[in-house]
């Protein structure tokens, strides 16, 4: 009876490994760019490819964000991966892209519905990135999407009072106001009924 509930008690942790194995072989399949296995556990598990790594909580998306490779990333958002996903910092791969200073993979990941004003962990969204960075090129691209320059983050400071920092000037404030000021003649000039 005894090794009769041992058998009971072990047999479902062999299902639970195979499923997490299933989910790191695909991730290592991502990370060494082996598009044939990729292509298996897609077959296998539509589901798998938001799989995210146990210890950081980066997904197929995060891991080809941060090498920049375009080709993977196109093919994962055709496959249906989450644009939003998020790791265990709070970071999306748009946060990632911003952060590598990659505005390629910024656009294909807002033009798959990655959502622009996403904020990690310490409330930062993809805006406030490239304001530190002083990247005009993501924030004219990030502006263009949508992004709210106003948006603080946990310390208080938003886009727009990061940009200020930088000088009345700067051609980072001058995108930030140029882009409040359209938005407010475009709610200017909105007819009808506003919900």
């Amino acid at each position: 009876m005894a090794a009769a509930l041992a058998m009971a008690v072990v047999l479902p942790a062999p299902a639970g490994a195979q499923m997490m194995s299933v989910g790191y072989k695909f991730l290592e399949a991502v990370k060494k760019k082996d598009g044939e296995a990729v292509e298996k556990a897609l077959a296998d598990s539509a589901t798998i490819i938001n799989t995210r790594d146990v210890t950081t909580g980066n997904g197929a998306l995060h891991l080809v964000t941060q090498r920049r490779d375009f080709t993977w990333l196109n093919f994962l958002l055709y496959k249906g991966a989450n644009a939003n996903i998020r790791n265990d910092r709070g970071v999306t791969p748009l946060g990632i892209a911003v952060s590598l200073a990659w505005p390629e993979g910024a656009q294909l990941l807002l033009d798959k519905g990655a959502r622009v004003n996403d904020p990690d962990d310490n409330g930062e969204t993809p805006l406030i990135a490239a304001v530190h960075q002083r990247n005009i090129e993501l924030v004219r691209l990030l502006l263009k999407a949508g992004a709210d320059a106003g948006r603080a983050d946990n310390s208080g400071r938003s886009a727009r009072d990061y940009a200020a920092l930088l000088g009345a000037e700067s051609s980072i404030t001058n995108e930030i106001e140029a882009a409040a000021k359209a938005a407010a003649k475009r709610k200017q000039n909105s007819y009808g009924p506003s919900f």
